[in-house]
């Protein structure tokens, strides 16, 4: 059992008669209080963060005033305890004092003396957790930043987004492109949150083959189908206490979907082969790459569960929607895979960055790690500028050398860039380049490229 939050003080006197007067004192005042005969087992239903005081006298049987204290305070070092004395017991009340203990009254005692005790006390409490929060709140903002690395606009606002949803109960539904980073979201949704001790469970519905994929979710008895020798606890059952992140979601089928409408719905799941409901205290983060709303329109996905899903979208922009960012992303990636290599960091060239960003990064993400790791390795970085949607694109390449080099790269790309946007003529090529026609064709020859196709080709004789 935990004390509500809403108790101000805990008093603890074994005289009945005196915590029947003291008890009167405090309600009068309009404090919510807990009266206690023995002080045995308060601690352990003390949250860290509870917003009140204790008042406990000293010479009690069983665990007396300073047991109390020294129990209490090795939970949270900074809750306040006023002891309550007899005459005789004004030295052991000092001692007290030195140990922690917030304040001490000589019996008798006057009702004022014991009010603006408390009062003090819990003006002190309220400081004392609104510092923890601040602190926690910056400390959070910091591991978010580390992790969701990037200042532009759009990466501003998800970690609003993230900072505001983690605090809550509500399921979040993530959107984002193959690669953007839905998992390491999901994740900061869950370590910020409440349950942040609790299991993190992660499951690609897309890789799970459709005649598992309810066993695996939901768990099976012994005998539920052939092959089903024992008990399986499924992973909704595991994720008890803790968060779910269902990614892939639009691959379930329409009969999983059925199911997990209503586990959100009840929070109940049910064994397969079972009849027993199971409660469940569960967050549920699932994930998508498609449009569940279009989905849902062509009979793929159900109506019902896209809007019982979409309560707290939260939308994770494109690494080409980001800017900059990519070339903090990457410098960034690139020096993690230095040290985890032993090799000297490199630092990204002028015509490295020009590259870097104009590249679309159909990958996102992902892309951009794995780029920056070839980069760390001294490797060649070939980078595929084909368009999300599948469009026609050029390979450019990014290399590291002297300056020349570098230029001479970076022009080799701009032209190909160029070809592959389809240009009509040589001359609408040449004014987009802004050379003029004999200079084009000196060019391509030189990087062996071709009007043609945008691709390699030593014939560029006929361009004029």
């Amino acid at each position: 059992m935990t004390i509500d939050n809403r108790i101000q003080v805990v008093l603890i006197d074994d005289d009945p008669h005196l915590r029947q007067a003291l008890s009167q004192t405090l309600d009068l005042a309009g404090l919510k209080i807990l009266p206690l005969a023995e002080a045995k087992g308060l601690a352990g239903q003390l949250e860290r963060d509870w917003p009140g005081v204790v008042v406990s006298d000293i010479r009690m049987p069983g665990m007396d005033g300073l047991e109390l204290l020294t129990e209490l305070h090795a939970q949270d070092p900074e809750l306040p305890v006023l002891l309550i004395t007899g005459h005789g017991d004004v030295p052991l009340a000092v001692q007290a004092m030195r140990a922690g203990a917030y304040d001490f009254l000589e019996k008798p005692f006057a009702s004022d003396a014991l009010l603006d005790s408390v009062r003090r006390a819990l003006a002190l409490r309220r400081l004392v957790l609104d510092n923890r929060s601040l602190r926690l709140a910056l400390s959070d903002r910091n591991e978010l930043s580390a992790r969701l690395v990037g200042q532009s606009t759009p990466m501003l606002r998800l970690r609003e987004q993230i900072g505001a949803l983690a605090a809550t109960k509500a399921d979040v539904l993530i959107l984002g492109e193959t690669g953007a980073g839905k998992e390491v979201v999901a994740r900061a949704l869950h370590d910020l949150s409440s349950r942040r001790n609790g299991p993190f469970v992660a499951i690609n519905a897309g890789a799970l083959a459709e005649s598992v994929v309810e066993s695996e979710l939901f768990g099976h008895e012994p005998g539920a189908f052939t092959g089903a020798q024992k008990r399986r606890i499924g992973k909704f059952e595991f994720a008890n206490g803790g968060t779910l992140f269902l990614d892939e979601i639009e691959s379930m089928s329409l009969d999983v979907q059925v199911k997990l409408l209503r586990l959100l719905q009840e929070r109940v799941v049910e064994r397969l082969g079972g009849n027993q409901l199971i409660p469940l205290d569960i967050r549920i983060i699932a994930a998508t790459k498609e449009d569940l709303r279009q989905s849902a329109d062509q009979g793929r996905f159900r109506a019902d569960l896209y809007y019982r899903l979409n309560v707290a979208p939260l939308r994770i922009p494109p690494l080409r929607e980001r800017g900059e960012d990519a070339l903090v992303l990457f410098q960034h990636f690139a020096d993690e895979a230095s040290a985890r290599h032993g090799l000297p960091p490199h630092e990204l060239q002028p015509g490295q960055r020009a590259l870097l960003l104009r590249h679309s990064w159909p990958g996102n993400v992902r892309e951009l790690q794995n780029a920056a790791e070839r980069f760390a390795l001294g490797l060649e970085l070939a980078l595929d500028n084909s368009a999300p949607d599948g469009g026609v694109g050029t390979t450019v390449e990014v290399v590291s050398g002297g300056l020349s080099e570098q230029v001479e790269n970076f022009e080799k790309s701009l032209i190909a860039a160029e070809l592959a946007r389809s240009h009509s003529s040589v001359r609408s090529l040449a004014e987009a380049l802004g050379i003029p026609r004999k200079t084009l064709h000196d060019k391509l020859r030189k990087h062996g490229l071709n009007f043609a196709d945008g691709g390699t080709s030593s014939h560029t004789d006929d361009l004029d």
